[in-house]
């Protein structure tokens, strides 16, 4: 008797359950509906923010910016770019405030400085980044094309399995370059367009010796697979090197920047140290000390250059 009167209330209890169990379901698809059509009105009710950097990207300065922004690899657009310039204006300027007791002006000065010269260092160490990671992927991309041909594809489908088979940055490229050659583009004029883009001189070496088998024919799966083997052995030295010369890279960054933290820092201990520096004897010192920086700098740099 028990046990009937248990399992009637076991089935009772699960009935119940299952029931709010589905008016549960129900509710939770009508708030994602809610949700859903909230948002979607939300797209229509754009903010001024968003339409502004929206007419923005159609002008002409965008355009140029954005390929800019393309070719260093960031992932912004450029209202979005012109957007985190302006913040990170802004927070340096209240930093500089802040932290190193300046008055407004020199913190407008400095902090325009300090983003106009981070911009351009950014694209420029983006885009050697890109180039320099490019080049990286040479070896195996000898190594596909060799591959390829030794397999009895032409050069033109060697490039074509490079596109799908390699890795970003080199991918795009070669993607780009068998999307011409699909077109119709002829070999030399895509392949130097492409030499154009990457401009480094191992990847002239690479387009030179394609050229020249292209033309001139030959083993090309053998002259592929040494070179391979040869940039292999070049990109390892470069590590070497890279290795080596750290200390003294790592140097060239510290130096100029320990003098401006120091003075800076000294400025908020002493109110008013920073005021002989706008004297006509105080501008002189300034010029001497930012020469002398800038040429520190540039001397250290060009010295752990080594070019192999």
């Amino acid at each position: 008797m028990i046990e009937a009167f248990l399992a009637m209330l076991t089935v009772l209890v699960l009935i119940i359950g299952m029931y709010f169990f589905l008016g549960y379901r129900k509710e939770k698809r009508e708030w994602r509906k809610n949700v859903q059509q909230f948002y979607r009105d939300g797209e229509r009710r754009k903010s001024m923010l968003i339409v502004i950097g929206t007419k923005y990207d159609e002008t002409e300065s965008a355009k140029i910016l954005e390929k800019k922004l393309v070719d260093a690899s960031i992932g912004f657009t450029p209202s979005e770019f012109i957007g985190a310039l302006i913040v990170s204006y802004m927070g340096l300027v209240i930093f500089l405030q802040t932290f190193f007791n300046l008055n407004m002006l020199l913190s407008l000065v400095i902090a325009l400085l300090m983003i106009e010269g981070g911009r351009r260092v950014l694209f420029i160490i983006r885009k050697n980044k890109k180039k320099q990671l490019l080049v990286e992927q040479l070896p195996e991309i000898c190594r596909v094309l060799a591959n390829a041909t030794r397999a009895g594809m032409t050069l033109n489908q060697g490039i074509q399995l490079v596109s799908h088979e390699i890795a970003a940055p080199a991918k795009m490229e070669f993607k780009r370059l068998a999307h011409e050659l699909s077109l119709g583009i002829d070999f030399n004029a895509g392949i130097r367009s492409m030499e154009k883009r990457v401009d480094d001189k191992e990847f002239q070496l690479f387009t030179a010796t394609m050229l020249i088998q292209k033309k001139a024919g030959g083993n090309l799966y053998a002259v592929l697979d040494e070179m391979s083997k040869t940039l292999e052995e070049r990109k390892l030295l470069k590590q070497e090197i890279k290795t080596m010369t750290a200390e003294q890279r790592y140097i060239s960054y510290i130096v100029p920047v320990i003098p401006i933290f120091l003075v800076l820092m000294m400025n908020n201990i002493i109110d008013g140290f920073l005021e002989p520096l706008f004297t006509g004897l105080g501008l002189i010192l300034l010029a001497f000390f930012l020469t002398g920086t800038i040429l520190t700098f540039v001397i250290v740099r060009k010295i752990t250059n080594i070019r192999v």
